[in-house]
């Protein structure tokens, strides 16, 4: 079942008085369970495009489609909710509050969908124990290593009852900040969590490892996908 799907795709940026096309009508769709890696260099329009996906930037023309929601460019104020809904985000820094502990982190991302209370924080340990992280629930980000670290941001991303469980995690450089040994073990739990909830997972990377856990493999270079 595809529960992201983008359509010929397209945006640009004013510059002055130039106009500076990033992209150039690319598609892409993801079905649940799916591990799909996006390459290209810098400035080739990945990030631009995961933006888009995740509802932060809206397309110049194209179409959207996030578990069963069309994304309307004219209605940027409905981005919020789609993103609360349906996406969790995973990104190369980590972005954890210092003063809270590994379960505060999440059940913050959780109260902030409208899950509270003695649910929220029981959901937040069932994930944080997904990944590995039972022993460190109330340890601060200052005292986790930057494995351990990016296990808490998965554990955000994923978390969610069944009806309010995230249908796309998007992943921007998730091993970026992590040595060889410690980016190998999440990228392997991200899938293994991806298969097991049943979540479409798009990571973009420079990391040619995550093409060891990917089930396809798609580049992108100067704002089109390559063949």
């Amino acid at each position: 079942m595809i529960v992201l799907e983008a359509t010929d795709i397209t945006k640009t940026f004013r510059e002055g008085r130039e106009t500076v096309s990033v992209l150039n009508g690319v598609s892409l769709s993801v079905e649940r369970g799916e591990v799909v890696a996006l390459e290209g260099p810098s400035g080739s329009g990945k990030t631009t495009f995961l933006s888009i996906l995740g509802c932060i930037l809206t397309p110049t023309s194209g179409q959207v489609t996030i578990d069963g929601a069309h994304v309307d460019p004219r209605r940027p104020d409905r981005l919020p909710e789609i993103r609360k809904r349906s996406i969790g985000f995973v990104f190369q820094q980590f972005n954890l509050f210092p003063a809270l502990t590994a379960l505060e982190n999440v059940e913050y991302a959780l109260n902030i969908k409208g899950q509270r209370g003695r649910a929220a924080r029981a959901e937040a340990q069932r994930s944080l124990e997904a990944v590995g992280l039972g022993d460190r629930l109330r340890s601060l980000p200052r005292d986790l290593s930057g494995g351990q670290k990016q296990r808490v941001a998965i554990a955000r991303a994923l978390a969610g009852t069944t009806a309010g469980a995230p249908a796309v995690v998007l992943a921007d450089e998730p091993t970026a900040n992590l040595d060889s040994h410690s980016g190998g073990q999440v990228l392997e739990m991200f899938r293994d969590l991806a298969k097991r909830e049943n979540r479409a997972l798009l990571i973009v990377t420079h990391d040619p490892k995550v093409r060891t856990i990917a089930d396809r493999v798609i580049s992108i270079r100067d704002g089109r996908i390559a063949a």
